[in-house]
């Protein structure tokens, strides 16, 4: 089937700034933002709340069904609504950064979430940023962009970001998150993440945000 709509993909690893460039991008071609990411955070936070243990499939499973995600468009920010709250801060802690990529790992929640995320994407024009969007969720995407970054760099950017937030953490601690996130992403069986065939690669260890936006725009 034909789409009328357009779909930019970009997917890279965690602390990249694929969110930042997604919202930028959408402003600038006023389409719509969705973050994947944070709706499988809003899984973890979900899993992490009412103690499912991971293992347990059918418990998962039964988890999922009580599980709602929406997203709340305004012109500053864009929320994530679990079951009706905004938990667009929470979900940013280390308790779930540190948990979410075991989560997104496990078969049924990658199913039902790449499912949600597809009918958002139905007659909408939208930037969808993640780990799989380009290569599993919209393969067909118009544009894909797969970001990348110095492991130091990416987790001196996310250490300020949580210390301006008012989290006890040290450098090593997030290094070591990040590091381990990455492997997981990888290494894992459902929609690793990699670089689609097709996908830019953008590197923006020495570009701010301004710099990686102009990248794109000029590109498109």
């Amino acid at each position: 089937m034909v789409r009328s709509n357009k779909i930019i993909a970009i997917d890279g690893y965690s602390s990249c700034g694929k969110s930042t460039l997604a919202k930028a991008l959408a402003k600038a071609l006023q389409y719509l933002y969705i973050d994947s990411g944070a709706m499988y955070r809003a899984v973890t936070l979900y899993f992490i709340r009412n103690a499912i243990p991971l293992e347990d499939t059918a418990r998962v499973v039964e988890a999922l069904d009580q599980i709602h995600i929406d997203f709340h468009s305004q012109p500053e920010a864009t929320s994530i609504y679990l079951n009706d709250e905004d938990v667009s801060e929470e979900i940013r802690q280390m308790r779930v950064s540190d948990c979410v990529s075991e989560v997104s790992a496990i078969k049924a929640v990658r199913l039902a979430m790449v499912a949600q995320q597809q009918r958002m994407g139905r007659n909408k024009n939208i930037v969808m940023d993640g780990r799989d969007i380009g290569t599993t969720v919209f393969p067909d995407a118009d544009l894909k962009i797969f970001m990348t970054a110095d492991p130091k760099v990416r987790a001196e950017r996310r250490y300020l970001e949580l210390k301006s937030k008012g989290e006890e953490i040290t450098l090593e601690e997030v290094f070591e998150n990040i590091a381990h996130r990455d492997y997981i992403d990888t290494t894992r069986r459902e929609s690793p993440l990699v670089r689609a065939v097709d996908a830019i690669v953008l590197d923006n260890t020495g570009l701010n945000e301004a710099e990686q936006l102009a990248f794109v725009l000029d590109y498109l």
